[in-house]
């Protein structure tokens, strides 16, 4: 299970660092006036981003990120596109449930006394999300050096939060594998992270 936890983590940051990646390159297509880019789609690409990395609303930025699956899940068909298209999108928000806690655990995203976490004034709240009750109990046990007892009990919960977060991604993921077309298209949605 630890190794199925540690791959999965892997799995996310590798698609993370695609995406961020692949950002920067489109950003890089647009700023050199479409000297790379045929048939003005460096533009194209700079109306979907918003103005560069991390710009518009997380609505806009969700929208952006959706046309960049469904282009490199090579849809034409606007129809079966809206068909595949909330199967992606309950994929991308399992993953970022799942992938907020452990960014949360690993970058520090405690949040004392509203510095540096997720959501303070020196984080990066609108990307990790918000702390679940779980982990902020938890959280609260510890920092108040709570008995032992308590402190397992909280964790207990706190791991079948987890549980349950990963086994919706799971279910999300194995929904969205049945309706796409085995080869190019499934191996597209495994290099973006989107399936296992």
């Amino acid at each position: 299970m630890k190794l199925n936890r540690i791959i999965t983590l892997c799995a996310m940051a590798a698609a993370l660092s695609l995406s961020v990646s692949s950002l920067f390159a489109q950003d890089n297509g647009a700023n050199n006036n479409g000297a790379q880019d045929n048939g003005g789609q460096a533009g194209q690409r700079r109306n979907r981003q918003g103005g560069g990395f991390g710009g518009g609303d997380p609505a806009q930025r969700q929208q952006q990120r959706l046309d960049r699956v469904k282009d490199q899940l090579g849809f034409t068909n606007d129809t079966d596109w809206e068909a595949v298209k909330p199967l992606v999108q309950k994929v991308q928000d399992a993953q970022r449930d799942v992938f907020a806690a452990q960014m949360r655990a690993i970058f520090g995203g405690r949040n004392r006394g509203g510095q540096g976490g997720p959501g303070g004034p020196g984080g990066p709240g609108g990307m990790m999300g918000q702390s679940s009750p779980e982990q902020e109990a938890l959280q609260k046990a510890i920092d108040d050096d709570a008995p032992k007892a308590q402190i397992k009990d909280l964790l207990t919960k706190y791991k079948a939060a987890q549980k349950a977060k990963q086994a919706k991604l799971e279910a999300a993921q194995a929904d969205l594998k049945a309706v796409l077309a085995p080869g190019k298209q499934e191996a597209e949605a495994y290099l973006l992270g989107l399936v296992n």
